[in-house]
């Protein structure tokens, strides 16, 4: 029994633990941690899809967001991106690579800090993102940070890891 779970004669003393238990308890949370894993995936697959113009050739689009467009949001100043092309490239990695490693639950709390990482830069680039997307996406590569991928993950397939659900 971990810290977090309610004792057993707690359980079967308090009619609300009970109801909550028969209602949520058949579902496994390998199940929660998959759809998590995909949920994250999925928006930073479909932009680092639209930086791509072929295997490994970054769009010039995607170069001159980071050139001219894309700047980092710092004590109340707006700063061009050093390297822009590098950091395009890695943006363009990092947006395809990681939501991969994700969705089959291969180094997946690796690959949710990555995405983390990545927030948080997107959060100094686009400022008024924090709500409706940041925030969001912080806080699921953080549950997949602190419980991990589930039992659906190549992760547990290969011995890699031996979390909970």
């Amino acid at each position: 029994m971990t810290a977090d779970a309610p004792s057993a004669p707690l359980m079967r003393a308090n009619p609300i633990a009970r109801l909550t238990e028969a209602l949520f308890g058949w579902l496994p949370m390998s199940l929660a941690m998959l759809a998590l894993r995909f949920a994250l995936a999925v928006p930073f697959w479909k932009s680092g899809m639209t930086k791509w113009d072929g295997f490994l050739t970054l769009s010039f689009g995607a170069q001159q967001l980071f050139v001219d467009e894309f700047k980092l949001h710092l004590f109340g100043g707006e700063y061009a991106f050093p390297f822009p092309e590098t950091m395009a490239t890695l943006s363009a990695l990092g947006e395809t690579i990681l939501p991969v490693l994700l969705v089959f639950g291969f180094a997946t709390r690796y690959a949710a800090l990555g995405i983390l990482a990545m927030t948080a830069i997107i959060q100094l680039t686009v400022p008024d993102g924090w709500a409706n997307f940041h925030l969001p996406w912080a806080a699921m590569a953080l549950s997949i940070m602190t419980f991990g991928p589930g039992r659906i993950a190549l992760d547990r397939v290969l011995g890699l890891e031996r979390g909970r659900g």
